[in-house]
């Protein structure tokens, strides 16, 4: 086996999940730059690396070096030293300053940085603040560096190391040997698996009740993304046994304990995890507690606000619309449901012209900011997120309204409420004041929430809640192929695809993924901008049903950076690169940034000397430090099921019989539903077929509508 050492020039690829890299690295002496390939997860440009291998050839990328194991270590010639300070290791030194920086200490640079930092004075245009923040940092980088040292040897890429020191600061080792199960839970990205790595490199038994505790847990949470409120005990043994890899005995015995300690709840065959039983528990006691309770408004006649609404509107309602307004106006808790075109959005606004007659405290919202903007354009009245509604109070984690501190409205109206997971749907429902009207709007042929739960169409299965199901197509509508196709799609029935001029719905059949890939680039980049105006960036959204393969989100959104935005200097981080003008998703609920799940932005600057990504979202800009990165993904293609609430002018749909495992009726329908203006489908019509055919809807295990009945009695 050869030996290699070097500085890191650049980076060519990363693989994100396995952390296969290929790099440009520099030798002492050497003009040539030498490709070498391999397991590196993380590394970056600038640091110094011995890496042992062979050398190979590659059929057509040439003579490049294996890399079978790595080490880092700091640089010891002086273009390593400046590759290493303006690779955005350490805040306070870009670039510019790495070079001053070089320039002024040599050789000596990284031990006067270490040792004698306030020499720094001595390089021109450094001053306090800056001397502050590379000091600070320095010291960061030597505490994280001892922990990726004490980590690497699990298997721990240096940026969830530096995740794992910003939680637990200097306590993180002590902290990692303790519990490293803790791990899975309150580090984001890091799963059961890594922290299960860590435990055995420890010296923690299989079969010791801390892993299969830990394990049982880590099962029904993973369960809950999914979809899962609860779980079947039954079931729930042969998944857990085979993540454990130990006997059911040992599983069963820990579960019963846990039992015993109401960290899990059973009835019956079910099983949950404490906080997601008493939040389907708070849902049906909230909703009980706003249906007991008399209205703060008064009653109205109704057959004379129906005829003054149409009257001020200049519309004429249709029956199951009046039906609509009048159960509104006198239900407590009402919900209306129905697909596109079906009249949902003049509903909305008549109750909102009635009420305002009786009161100016209303309340609009939706679970998601696109949501709550569409809204208050059809209403012209502000809505908010549920997030935003709710105020999110840092101190304690939770939200400032709640039972004690409630809402102040007398009419609460939720756009969009088959988003709504079961937690999300707790909080929203304690801080109901008790003589509001709620009013829920949504369309529960949709998929259901990214979230865990099934909760609109478990409130209505429930029978215990006021429901109006909106059937009848309006003819505006029923003239969209987008609005008649996405009913098709929904009652089983092939939809039209014939080719039509200046349809709003579009077919174009491609056999192959590679041939389907093709296609989409070419419409993003070219053929829809210059047909129809389109921004690329703004106005066309791609959706794929499935993540991974050639016409997977991941790969689409590779292949699109790299032709709608290249960057010759991506950063790259996690294990992806990003460029300045990518369109980006956020991918959990960030509060204390103000960000959530399906959140779609615009990067608008990287600061490789502050180690600063900015992402401009709507009207706002959203810093993110560089060790939260992965709170990111590429968004020039989405799954559907992260597009739900959103709407964009143009979606393109790839579909194609290797995306046979997600392939459903009620995920084309949603895809469809996401667009206004044009809607593209771009494969086969056998995929097409399959999906249509397919209304086998995966089971969401819950006990919501169970818990309503119970508890409405």
């Amino acid at each position: 086996m050869e030996e290699l050492f070097g500085y890191i020039e650049n980076i060519v690829f990363t693989e994100e999940n396995k952390g296969f890299t290929v790099a440009r690295l520099k030798e002492p002496r050497r003009q040539e730059l030498v490709c070498i390939v391999g397991t590196m997860p993380a590394i970056q440009p600038g640091e110094s690396i011995r890496c042992q291998g062979e050398w190979k050839h590659h059929p057509q990328h040439g003579r490049q070096f294996e890399v079978a194991s790595f080490e880092l270590q700091a640089p010891s010639d002086l273009l390593g030293i400046q590759k290493y300070l303006e690779s955005g290791m350490i805040k306070g030194i870009g670039p510019v300053y790495a070079e001053r920086i070089v320039k002024t200490f040599g050789l000596d640079t990284l031990t006067i940085i270490d040792t004698t930092p306030d020499r720094l004075f001595e390089v021109p245009g450094i001053g306090n603040k800056r001397v502050e923040k590379i000091q600070s940092c320095w010291s960061q980088q030597r505490s994280i560096r001892d922990v990726m040292v004490f980590l690497r040897k699990y298997g721990v890429s240096p940026a969830f190391a530096q995740k794992i020191y910003k939680a637990y600061g200097d306590q993180s080792i002590e902290k990692v040997k303790h519990n490293p199960y803790a791990l899975a839970k309150e580090i984001f990205g890091i799963g059961f698996k890594s922290a299960d790595h860590i435990a055995q490199g420890l010296g923690i038994p299989k079969n010791s009740a801390l892993r299969i505790n830990a394990g049982i847990e880590h099962v029904l949470w993973e369960l809950s993304n999914e979809g899962h409120v609860c779980y079947s005990q039954t079931e729930f043994l042969p998944e857990a046994q085979e993540i454990l890899d130990v006997d059911t005995a040992s599983i069963q015995k820990q579960l019963e304990a846990l039992i015993l300690e109401k960290e899990i709840i059973r009835e019956e065959d079910l099983i949950w995890v404490k906080p997601l039983y008493l939040a389907e528990l708070g849902i049906a006691r909230e909703l009980a507690r706003i249906h007991q309770h008399t209205s703060a408004l008064r009653q109205v006649n109704q057959e004379k606000a129906l005829e003054w609404v149409q009257k001020l509107l200049k519309l004429e309602l249709a029956k199951e619309q009046k039906e609509a307004v009048a159960s509104a106006m006198q239900d407590k808790i009402h919900i209306i449901t129905g697909g596109p075109g079906t009249g949902k959005s003049t509903i909305t606004r008549a109750i909102l012209a009635i009420t305002e007659k009786l009161t100016n405290r209303i309340l609009l919202a939706a679970p998601t900011g696109r949501a709550a903007k569409r809204m208050s354009e059809i209403t012209g009245k502000k809505a908010f997120t549920i997030h935003a509604l709710l105020e999110m109070d840092f101190k304690s984690g939770g939200f400032k309204r709640k039972k004690e501190n409630p809402l102040e409205c007398d009419l609460l109206i939720i756009d969009e409420a088959s988003m709504i997971d079961t937690l999300l749907m707790n909080n929203l429902l304690k801080a109901v004041p008790n003589g509001a009207r709620v009013i829920f709007i949504g369309d529960i042929d949709q998929l259901p929430s990214v979230g865990p739960g099934n909760v609109l169409k478990d409130m209505i299965a429930s029978e215990k809640i006021k429901v109006t199901q909106l059937k009848q197509i309006f003819r505006q509508a029923a003239g969209s192929r987008i609005v008649t196709n996405a009913h098709k799609v929904n009652q089983g029935i092939f939809p039209d695809i014939s080719s039509q001029t200046r349809s709003d719905f579009v077919y174009l059949e491609e056999e192959t993924p590679e041939q389907i890939l093709e296609t989409i680039v070419g419409l993003v980049k070219t053929r829809l901008p210059k047909a129809y105006r389109f921004h690329r960036f703004d106005d066309i959204q791609v959706l794929s049903p499935m993540k991974r393969g050639v016409i997977g989100v991941e790969n689409i959104n590779m292949v699109l950076q790299q032709s709608l935005n290249p960057s010759p200097t991506p950063l790259f981080r996690m294990g992806r690169a990003f460029h300045i003008g990518d369109k980006v998703m956020q991918i959990r609920n960030n509060y204390q940034k103000n960000v959530y799940n399906g959140d779609v932005g615009k990067i608008v600057a990287i600061d490789m000397t502050d180690q600063e990504i900015t992402v401009a979202y709507d009207e706002r800009t959203v810093p993110y430090e560089f060790s939260e990165i992965d709170e990111l993904v590429l968004a020039y293609a989405v799954s559907i099921h992260k597009y739900q609430g959103s709407e964009c002018p143009c979606i393109i749909i790839p579909i194609h019989t290797s995306h046979f495992k997600l392939l459903c009726r009620n995920l084309l329908y949603t895809g469809i539903t996401r667009g206004k203006k044009l809607v593209v489908l771009v494969g086969t019509k056998k995929a097409i077929g399959m999906a249509v055919g397919n209304d086998d809807v995966k089971k969401r295990y819950t006990g919501l509508t169970a818990t309503i009945q119970k508890v409405f009695g």
